[in-house]
């Protein structure tokens, strides 16, 4: 019986690493922009990739659609900047003079993921 619970345990396990870190989930790439909207659902950004002009102001737009704690605030590494998304609203946070590189956004556990390209 101890081995069948194991088995269900480890099989749990794998199937929360696959969701989170290992699955594919189609994030569409945006041209070149200042203003994008960003759909926060099912554990992940949609667009999960936004490419922005450095030097320029980027608009984004979130729109927190999942209830889920893990999606109430966004993170973007490098540029020191987050912002608290409210549920079934859209939050709009303006970055300015972004430098160029390559910049990371993600919940506050890491879990939704989504990478700013600056050039």
């Amino acid at each position: 019986m101890t081995i069948f619970i194991n088995l269900a345990g480890l099989i749990l396990m794998a199937l929360v690493v696959w969701w989170f870190w290992l699955s594919h989930r189609k994030s569409t790439a945006q041209a070149t922009t200042q203003e994008a909207t960003i759909i926060v659902e099912d554990g992940v950004y949609s667009p999960a990739s936004i490419r922005a002009r450095a030097g320029q102001s980027l608009t984004l737009h979130f729109d927190r659609r999942d209830p889920s704690p893990c999606a109430e605030q966004v993170i973007f590494q490098g540029l020191d900047t987050s912002e608290f998304l409210e549920t079934d609203s859209i939050t709009t946070l303006t970055l300015n003079n972004l430098p160029q590189g390559k910049y990371r956004f993600t919940c506050q556990m890491q879990m939704y993921q989504g990478t700013l390209f600056v050039e």
